[in-house]
């Protein structure tokens, strides 16, 4: 389909709650597969829409287990604790440390707009809550601990800021 500008942080969009979607049209569909082609091309395991100007609540994520995309999304339990780096596509370059839950299931429509039971662990359950934040205006950098570092593409980090 087609690779989508991704909003960087400091674009008021990322700041604003999302509108429920009612139904998928043609639009969102197309909207949901440009995600998932913005997202692989830009190196991320997930995006939301937000990230790619469009209020709305829905979000793609791919941890390695394949695709899901998530619509009108709503965490319903939540267990554990894991802290680790989080990054994401609109705060290029940076990444600071986040306490997650290690568990996470997650209530949603797929893009038939038949409900959906998701349960993560891990970075699934880490990517979820991230994405999930965009949806209502929020950035993991609200919950890092200790500030941010760089972050070099090779996974090798710089000295802090």
């Amino acid at each position: 389909m087609a690779i989508r500008e991704i909003r960087m942080e400091g674009d008021p969009i990322l700041a604003k709650k999302c509108r429920k979607i009612e139904e998928v049209t043609p639009r969102i569909r197309e909207l949901a597969q440009d995600m998932l082609d913005t997202m692989y091309e830009a190196g991320g395991v997930g995006l939301a829409g937000p990230q790619v100007g469009v209020l709305r609540r829905i979000a793609v994520i791919d941890v390695g287990e394949g695709p899901y995309v998530f619509i009108n999304p709503v965490i319903v339990e939540k267990s554990g604790e894991q802290v680790g780096d989080e990054g994401c596509l609109s705060v290029p370059g940076k990444a600071g440390t986040v306490r997650r839950p290690e568990y996470v299931k997650t209530e949603a429509f797929d893009l038939d707009m038949k409900p959906v039971t998701v349960e993560g662990h891990g970075l699934f359950a880490r990517a979820m809550c991230h994405e999930f934040d965009h949806l209502d205006g929020h950035l993991y950098i609200e919950k890092v601990e200790g500030g941010l570092h760089n972050v070099t593409y090779d996974n090798e980090e710089e000295e802090e800021d």
